[in-house]
C-alpha cells in the first residue's frame, strides 16, 4: 500500500472512532457505514482535495455537518 493510501484508510479509521466516540451506541461497522457513505468520504479518498492531509477533527467537523444537514460544509 502506498503511503496516500495508507493516509487515507488512517483517515477513514479515525473518523470512525470519533463518531463512536460521539455516540457510544454505535458499533464499529455502524460507524464505518456512516463514513463511507458520506460526501466527506469522497473527499478524503480524493487525491486533489487532499483531505487525508489534514488533522482528523477537521475533516471530522466536515463529517458531522454533513450528517446534521444533509451538505457537506
Amino acid at each position: 500500500m502506498n503511503e496516500k493510501k495508507e493516509m487515507m484508510a488512517d483517515m477513514v479509521k479515525n473518523l470512525a472512532l470519533l463518531l463512536m466516540e460521539k455516540n457510544r451506541k454505535l458499533t464499529m461497522e455502524q460507524a464505518l457505514s456512516f463514513v463511507f457513505n458520506s460526501d466527506t468520504y469522497q473527499k478524503v479518498m480524493n487525491e486533489e482535495a487532499a483531505f487525508y492531509y489534514q488533522s482528523p477533527k477537521y475533516v471530522f467537523a466536515f463529517l458531522e455537518e454533513e450528517l446534521l444537514t444533509g451538505k457537506v460544509g
